[in-house]
């Protein structure tokens, strides 16, 4: 294969770290007409998580095939093309100190770490080439080790959202509008937009409309381009407790949304409207899912927990269950929707289970809600959302300043990248929830702590 060599000035060679790859197993694609390097000990990292079925393992398996249908007719010491308008790739042997560098990873830390390792590739190619080389990596500290040898070192950019302010946004409020807008809102239902949003209007978008001496909430519906009426509605023994509750429980009622993210700190009530809702439509689906990813603290795997695959998730699935919990307390056992709570619990058409098990699975005619969802990568996000059917309705819900996982931050995670792809569309709404309603000791905490 022949490729079209691109200016050597701006050519550059990016030497990717294992984080990357197991972040996104596409992630040599996406870096145009440059080239990638991989170092060996990359491969080996990779060979370590290719058994298992967390996604990780699902990715360092994707990357592995993927290396070897490239290199099915050519050898991977050398630069192999990725294709027209693509870069070329090689497989790098670890290099230790050379004569050209005058500092190298090797002679201050060792060679004994994988991380020292790659930076010694990257120092060794620096010397070597006339081009541009650039350490990508998801870790935070072997970034700054590059930095610190003076080696140029990136994050992997690749599903970061820039706009942050639309992730982030607050309930927008429309002031000092007309008494009389406002009246024919409550008597009609809904009212034209007619120019009262301006660059606030999006689909699906929740506003508080203000005049001195009236307010009202509302849903902008961009089929019929009105402004509609949000009023409170219960659900399942809940009640919203403020605005921010009120849009997310018209969200999640709504049929004509199929796609909803809530968004919020600790005990805003993100995950109990969601199984709220889901419970009022329990007749209109098949089945209600309530899962979450399993993110352990002290980067302790379920396996170290004994028992069966149940007893292992079912510490990490206990705050869903606390939350059903609670709604269960509000029926006495012999009324209705007391009954109605443990017929659905042991038919289960109520299930409570970690993601992992959800991949392979097509979900239709349900209500699918996922818990700390910020903890997903972009690729989790997705893979997540194509297993919806026909009559699926998702929830996601999640804070964005409450990442776990070592990799991610409040730009790259799953949670921020969905919000910023599906803004505007017209299957899909985002509500952010400020007010924590948990107890008056838990807000203090939020505030002060």
């Amino acid at each position: 294969m022949i490729h079209q060599q691109a200016d050597s000035a701006m050519r550059k060679t990016f030497v990717l770290d294992t984080s990357v790859l197991l972040f996104d197993h596409n992630a040599i694609t996406n870096f145009e007409e440059h080239d990638i390097i991989i170092p060996i000990i990359v491969l080996e990292e990779l060979d370590q998580f290719k058994i298992g079925n967390n996604t990780q393992n699902f990715e360092a398996r994707s990357v592995i095939r993927l290396l070897d249908n490239l290199s099915e007719d050519q050898r991977l010491d050398s630069w192999v093309s990725l294709g027209e308008k693509k870069g070329r790739l090689k497989i790098l042997m670890h290099h230790g100190s050379s004569a050209d560098m005058e500092v190298d990873a090797e002679s201050i830390f060792g060679s004994t770490k994988n991380d020292h390792r790659i930076i010694n590739v990257a120092l060794h190619m620096m010397a070597k080439e006339s081009q541009s080389i650039i350490l990508v990596t998801k870790d935070i500290n072997l970034r700054l080790k590059a930095k610190a040898l003076g080696l140029q070192a990136e994050d992997y950019k690749t599903g970061k959202v820039e706009d942050m302010l639309q992730v982030d946004k607050r309930l927008p409020t429309i002031d000092e509008l007309d008494a009389e807008l406002i009246k024919n809102l409550y008597q009609h239902s809904s009212i034209d937009e007619g120019g009262i949003l301006k660059e606030a209007k999006i689909s699906n978008g929740y506003y508080i409309l203000n005049n001195c001496a009236q307010s009202a909430l509302v849903r902008y519906n961009r089929r019929t381009d009105q402004l509609e009426r949000v009023e409170k509605k219960y659900a399942f023994g809940i009640k919203p407790k403020n605005a921010e509750q009120t849009f997310a429980m018209d969200a999640l009622l709504n049929s004509d949304i199929h796609l909803v993210v809530l968004q919020g700190v600790a005990g805003t009530g993100k995950t109990l409207l969601a199984l709220a809702a889901a419970l009022e439509q329990m007749k209109k689906y098949d089945q209600i899912i309530l899962s979450r990813p399993i993110v352990p603290l002290s980067n302790r795997d379920i396996g170290f927990l004994p028992g069966n695959a149940e007893d292992k998730i079912s510490p990490y699935m206990q705050p869903l269950w606390d939350n059903l919990k609670f709604i269960r307390s509000l029926f006495r056992k012999n009324e209705k929707r007391g009954k109605m709570l443990e017929d659905i619990e042991q038919s289960g058409q109520l299930e409570i289970t970690a993601l992992t098990f959800i991949r392979g699975r097509s979900l239709s005619n349900a209500m699918f809600i996922i818990d700390e969802a910020q903890n997903l990568t972009p690729h989790e996000v997705k893979t997540i959302i194509t297993r919806a059917g026909e009559g699926t309705k998702i929830v996601f819900t999640g804070d964005i300043n409450q990442i776990d996982t070592p990799y991610m931050d409040e730009q790259s995670n799953g949670l921020s990248y969905l919000i910023d792809r599906f803004k505007g569309n017209e299957l899909f709404a985002h509500i952010r929830l400020e007010k924590g309603e948990r107890s008056e000791l838990a807000n203090l905490a939020t505030d002060l702590l």
